[in-house]
């Protein structure tokens, strides 16, 4: 039942802030910053993903680090073009702060204050985001992502580390993602009970319709069934507050930073 609820934990990039605009900026960071301190090494971004790329598949027990792939790959096109490796460690972290340069969605902030009231908060992401960075560090018990791990979602192993870090059993934890499979087939299938964070409304793929549960709420936007909800956050807040103090009937009950299309299964 959702009432057994206990924490609930989040993917972050897409699900608490839009990402891609943000690694655009990143890379465009990087590249400034290559050209202005490294001038010969005039690779374009493409060239330099597939260098990752290529990097990952000849080390495939580092392909889920994705800093990792990043900072070797940076240290081997220094030493092709003439320049001393370290430089790759300074030009990660020029990308790595624009990475973190994140612009949280609007609902994200007052959702997760109003969580943490009466659930532990955890994130797991396959990504390099850094909360403390983004100023949301506080804010979670437990914060994991892929490299500190040594698997990416969907790895079972993601989970599993969730719930021991969180000392509870899958079946207590929330996962909330925007990805129908790395995040909610995934989750699900390690046990977990799992939301669809749907922020662009595409249709419920079918591991997210099958499976989701009904959502008794109230209020003129609560739609009630398989099917997806699309609800203010001051309704799902709201719903998942009085739920959780009333323990009368099942739900997960306290603010997910949801002005989105959800399912809950």
């Amino acid at each position: 039942m959702l009432s057994d609820i206990r924490a609930i934990a989040f993917d972050l990039d897409n699900t608490l802030w839009d990402v891609e605009p943000v690694l655009e900026r990143a890379e465009e960071c990087l590249a400034a910053w290559l050209q202005e301190h490294c001038p010969r090494l005039a690779l374009s971004r493409d060239e330099m993903r597939a260098a990752r790329e290529q990097l990952a598949r000849r080390e495939p027990h580092n392909a889920h680090d994705v800093s990792y792939l990043r900072v070797a790959a940076l240290a081997a096109h220094a030493r092709e073009y003439g320049y001393d490796e370290r430089i790759a460690a300074e030009a990660f972290e020029v990308f790595l702060t624009a990475r973190n340069a994140v612009e949280i969605f609007a609902d994200v902030a007052p959702a997760l204050a109003r969580l943490r009231l009466r659930y532990a908060l955890a994130s797991l992401s396959n990504g390099n985001a850094d909360l403390v960075r983004i100023g949301l560090g506080h804010v979670f018990t437990v914060s994991l992502n892929a490299g500190q791990i040594g698997a990416a979602k969907p790895h079972p192993r993601c989970f599993e580390r969730l719930a021991r870090e969180l000392a509870l059993d899958p079946g207590a934890i929330a996962y909330v993602g925007d990805d129908p499979q790395l995040d909610v087939a995934a989750a699900r299938g390690a046990g977990l009970r799992t939301v669809w964070m749907n922020r662009r409304a595409p249709e419920a793929p079918r591991c997210v319709s099958q499976s989701a549960v009904p959502w008794p709420t109230r209020g003129a936007n609560a739609a009630v069934s398989t099917r997806a909800l699309r609800l203010p956050a001051s309704t799902v807040t709201d719903t998942l507050i009085q739920r959780n103090r009333s323990r009368k009937s099942s739900g997960l009950a306290a603010n997910l930073p949801l002005s989105a299309t959800f399912h809950i299964s």
